[in-house]
């Protein structure tokens, strides 16, 4: 008698054959695809939250040189005014006049 249930044992686990993976996204093709779909909208939104976050910093970089153009710009207005300052103690005025063609300017 043991012999007839394990012959039906060992049957039934060969009628029960592992399903491919190309066979069973065949059958189950609309959940592939959904799955498909999914991951690559996830990817996306990952993408675009990465170049949200460069644009953020982008835009901090450029306030950052925009106020340390201002800096330097205001910081050569004051070279230049304490320099033609000083030539203008000279008492030829050589200097003076030789800053105001080199500076292109005409204020002193």
């Amino acid at each position: 008698m043991a012999s007839p249930s394990s012959s039906s044992s060992s049957g039934f686990q060969n009628s029960r054959k592992p399903v491919g993976f190309i066979a069973n996204a065949i059958k189950r093709k609309d959940s592939f695809i959904q799955l498909f779909a999914m991951a690559g909208i996830l990817l996306l939104s990952m993408r675009s939250l990465g170049q949200k976050y460069r644009l953020h910093d982008l835009q901090e970089d450029n306030y950052a040189l925009r106020d340390e153009h201002e800096a330097l710009t205001e910081r050569m207005k004051n070279i230049k005014r304490s320099l033609l300052d000083e030539a203008a103690l000279d008492s030829t005025g050589l200097l003076a006049s030789r800053l105001r063609v080199l500076f292109g300017s005409e204020e002193h």
